[in-house]
């Protein structure tokens, strides 16, 4: 179990989250292990068959609850200054303290229990069983609004992770990649994340798609050898003090044809027109609405396979999503990718990803490296 120790102040961030509840007339919040439960306590541990949940209740004048396997108390004691600690014995149900430590419900009403996205199905069943009459409901409409909008030291750290992207893909044209592998340019990209400003063991990820394998975005690395004549996509990211950093760059080997020059500038006159519409008021799939209608415009709608964006701090993927269908309003503070591709099947793929921030009158990026065309 690890804690986070960042000048964060959890406790106002639970009560941002417990002034939600209240006018949502939710009675309490249950969060299981998860980026969740990082964000509103600091503690930081994978799920496990042994019961860890955190009981926020809506009212002010109720302390939160951590209910944990009791050998595991000293590792959040140093956290548990606004909230108690509700251990259980290997021989005790964890599930009948948790029915023991919920809120009273209103007089004549049913307790109504908001549940975080991020939890195992097998302990939401056993947590509905040991609370028949409670109401359960989706939890992350809830907690979701209030970690979208990134406080000054949470820009800050996307900030660097943005800056660390750019100095690893910087050092990754400077390796000699003609006749390396996908999978030997993802291990290039691995060994470069924390040599640019990546935290040592982080979770790290990459995609590397070469010639025809770039028209899948999630390809997944294989002996595919870069060859004179061939695009390719490289699309990664990891963690600067546990924010993510996510970006993709698509660069050539030798002369591209005159179509792959075409379909790079749309892709980057679509990554440009999506982050000039950005500012607050406006809705998430506004954004995904401009940029689909650039790309169609060209008439390469047949190439467009995937969403826009997505949300990015604790996690790599978190809302809001840049997507018909999602109707946040944007706020200063929020952050999410603006990565357009253009696919065309069996032949090439181009995406420019770029991790962009709402501010006061606009957008602001986070990743600064070129966004000319590369050719080597």
């Amino acid at each position: 179990m690890a804690t986070h120790s960042q000048p964060f102040d959890y406790a106002a961030r639970c009560q941002r989250v417990r002034e939600s509840l209240r006018a949502a007339g939710i009675d309490a919040l249950l969060v299981g292990p998860s980026s969740d439960l990082f964000y509103l306590i600091g503690l930081n541990r994978p799920q496990s068959e042994r019961l860890t949940h955190f009981i926020l209740p809506a009212a002010a004048d109720e302390s939160p609850r951590l209910i944990l396997p009791s050998f595991e108390t000293a590792l959040a004691e140093p956290l548990a200054h606004f909230f108690d600690l509700v251990p259980w014995e290997e021989t005790e149900s964890p599930f009948e303290l948790f029915a023991a430590s919920l809120p009273a419900a209103r007089t004549g009403q049913p307790l109504r229990l908001a549940v975080a996205d991020q939890i195992y199905a097998h302990f939401l069943y056993r947590l509905q069983a040991a609370a028949p009459d409670a109401e359960f409901l989706p939890g992350g409409n809830l907690l979701n609004p209030v970690r979208m909008v990134k406080e000054a030291q949470e820009l800050e750290y996307l900030t660097q992770a943005g800056a660390a992207a750019d100095r690893t893909y910087m050092a990754l044209l400077e390796l000699p990649l003609l006749g390396m592998s996908e999978a030997e340019v993802k291990q290039q990209l691995m060994a470069l994340l924390p040599q640019h400003g990546h935290d040592p063991g982080a979770p790290a990820g990459a995609i590397v798609g070469v010639g025809e394998n770039g028209a899948s975005p999630h390809h997944h690395v294989g002996p595919r050898r870069i060859q004179a004549g061939d695009a390719v996509v490289v699309d990664f990211g990891s963690g600067v003090n546990g924010y993510w950093s996510d970006m993709t760059r698509s660069f050539h080997f030798g002369p591209p044809s005159d179509e792959y020059r075409r379909v790079y500038d749309i892709v980057n006159e679509t990554n440009q027109v999506a982050f000039e519409a950005v500012r607050p008021g406006v809705t998430a799939e506004s954004i995904d609405a401009v940029a689909r209608a650039h790309i169609i415009a060209a008439g390469y709608e047949e190439g467009i396979l995937h969403r826009t964006g997505h949300g990015l701090g604790f996690d790599l993927h978190e809302a809001p999503y840049i997507v018909q269908g999602d109707t946040t309003v944007l706020q200063e503070g929020m952050v999410f990718s603006i990565e357009p591709g253009i696919y065309l099947k069996g032949r090439f793929g181009v995406r420019i990803e770029d991790i962009v921030t709402v501010t006061a009158d606009g957008a602001r990026r986070f990743n600064l490296s070129t966004h000319d065309l590369q050719v080597l």
